[in-house]
């Protein structure tokens, strides 16, 4: 499948990417409602068309740092080809419908690294993988939920010092007008981060068929159906993960639902803005922990907590498993 592709598979290809796309909208939806419908500021029905909206619009605000990592970051892409990347869309879709239909937050976006560098490594060996790229996004596995920890926090630290003259009825009024503005800010870092990753692997596609001249980039198509996607995606809604997300990890209010989605928001404009392919799950996983722990450790389920640990741990070789069995019975029907 190294020669070049004619124009009904390429566009078959492109169909499961953004098949992907759309599955990755509604497996994290979750992350840019969870807490806005948990604390009961918006109906789940209007807060998935709010978290829609600023997925789509989530290209005019960032560049597409995250799409070069995904495209040239992860494996080398002079070893890319079609059967590469059908792998690692089987991959990442296979790992995604098993755990949203478990209920269980795990990474799209590590369920897709993971089925790259399975095709990868199927066809090229370990020399496919370039470790570079591919460390630094291991390293935001620990990082991203960290960093999303500690600044919700933070957060509830400095907003309950704020407001502690303040009666509880006018705190949780104004925290419930405030959180319009940082679910809207998380799901703009969620379109941000997330639909770039697809864009990634269309683009590489399109650079190993010799579609894009001697220079890898985005053609802006590519962005807009990707994001529409992902929109798409969000609409349709995760509701089973929005109740392990927003109601079994721990029990939230507006301010802390606040505090939770300002401080993931944050984590995902920095990582999106230095090219780091993060996960959203992971970031607002470890935010709501974060405000959960702040008003006490026992207010955390962490046997709930623990099981999402797991399912990340397991996520990236899972998704290359599948990724490189896809590619081995591929070879083995095309021949």
């Amino acid at each position: 499948m190294d020669a070049a592709l004619g124009l009904p598979v390429l566009v078959g290809l492109i169909a499961v990417a953004l098949l992907f796309d759309f599955l990755n909208g509604l497996h994290d939806a979750a992350n840019s409602i969870a807490t806005i419908v948990s604390t009961r500021v918006l109906r789940p029905q209007f807060a998935v068309f709010w978290a829609a909206f600023f997925n789509f619009v989530a290209f005019m605000v960032f560049g597409l740092h995250v799409a070069q990592t995904i495209g040239t970051g992860i494996i080398d892409p002079s070893i890319v080809d079609a059967q590469v990347i059908f792998a690692a869309l089987v991959g990442a879709i296979v790992w995604n419908l098993v755990t949203w239909a478990l209920g269980i937050p795990s990474s799209s976006s590590h369920a897709l690294i993971g089925g790259l560098v399975g095709g990868g490594m199927a066809k090229a060996g370990i020399s496919a993988a370039v470790w570079s790229g591919l460390t630094k996004t291991v390293l935001a596995i620990v990082l991203s939920p960290l960093i999303g920890f500690l600044l919700a926090m933070m957060l509830v630290a400095i907003v309950s010092w704020a407001s502690v003259r303040s009666t509880p009825f006018a705190v949780d009024r104004a925290f419930r007008i405030l959180q319009f503005a940082s679910a809207s800010l998380y799901s703009l870092g969620h379109g941000g981060n997330d639909a770039q990753k697809t864009m990634g692997i269309i683009a590489v596609l399109l650079y190993s068929q010799g579609r894009l001249g001697s220079d890898f980039s985005v053609p802006f198509w590519v962005v807009l159906s990707c994001q529409a996607a992902m929109a798409l995606g969000t609409l349709m809604g995760g509701w089973r993960i929005v109740r392990t997300m927003g109601l079994r990890i721990t029990k939230l209010t507006p301010m802390q639902g606040f505090c939770a989605e300002t401080g993931g928001a944050a984590t995902l404009f920095m990582a999106t803005y230095l090219g780091v392919p993060v996960s959203t799950t992971h970031t607002i996983t470890g935010a709501i922990v974060g405000v959960g722990a702040a008003r006490r450790v026992s207010a955390v389920r962490w046997n709930v907590a623990s099981s999402i640990v797991y399912a990340w741990v397991i996520t990236i070789p899972a998704s290359a498993i599948v990724a490189a069995l896809t590619w081995w019975a591929v070879k083995i029907l095309v021949k």
